[in-house]
């Protein structure tokens, strides 16, 4: 295993059990080679071993188990905490300013306006349903539940799109979104707005019109981007 002097090699041994598991060379499941043997293999000791493990482990790559059938195994790929992954990095990027509100809202345009397009084709009726339920109305609705109801709607619409993978990835840029960006901070008639923009897009899934539907959502984020914008410039000159 090759090392850099300016790195501990509890280090370079996670880094390489870490590729093995993303190159696919060991498999959700697979155990690793108990301590003694790996200690022996790398020629590091027991301590090393064991550190470079509890890496691994924090990482969610592997889980240590006791017992007879105990030992260090390769974790089976969980959605929830995946995503929970991204969300607290995503989270700890924007408030680090390491990246744009505008460029978190092109990624969600690459994520959502195909998603549209694909609902379209595959929502159920009951999916169909449950978009029309959150629906509001700006003017009676309670305030503390119309951010709410605006990103169910949006989750609802990736998970009639029917591909997992789209809410592991859209899910914590949503929140990450919602929780920095919207909270309590948009005026009253952005409210507005999007709710007349979600019935439009729903009344285009319900017609199974695909390019409608992929049109109206862009144009809705594309008028979300204002708003997201201005409470962005208040909260970083707050």
């Amino acid at each position: 295993m090759a090392s850099s002097s300016s790195r501990p090699a509890y280090e370079a041994l996670a880094e390489d059990l870490r590729r093995q598991i993303l190159d696919g060379h060991l498999h959700p499941g697979d155990q690793l080679p108990v301590e003694p043997e790996l200690s022996a293999k790398y020629g590091l000791s027991r301590s090393t071993v064991r550190e470079a493990l509890r890496v691994l482990s924090s990482e969610h790559l592997v889980e240590t188990t006791r017992g007879v059938s105990g030992g260090t195994f390769v974790v089976h790929p969980n959605a929830t905490q995946i995503g929970r992954s991204l969300e607290v990095g995503l989270g700890l990027l924007a408030a680090s300013a390491e990246f744009t509100v505008e460029q978190l809202i092109e990624v969600r345009e690459l994520i959502e306006v195909p998603a549209a397009e694909f609902a379209a084709a595959r929502a159920s009726d009951a999916q169909l349903a449950a978009l029309e339920t959150t629906l509001f109305d700006p003017e009676h609705s309670d305030p503390t539940q119309i951010a709410d109801c605006n990103q169910r709607f949006h989750t609802l619409l990736i998970e009639a799109a029917a591909n997992p993978l789209l809410e592991v990835l859209a899910a914590p840029l949503f929140r990450v979104l919602t929780t920095r960006f919207i909270r309590d901070d948009a005026p009253a008639p952005f409210w507005d707005e999007v709710v007349s923009d979600h019935r439009e897009i729903l009344t285009a899934l319900r017609a199974r019109d695909g390019v409608r539907a992929a049109a109206l959502t862009r144009a809705h984020l594309g008028r979300l981007r204002p708003t997201y914008e201005a409470i962005d410039r208040v909260g970083r000159d707050g």
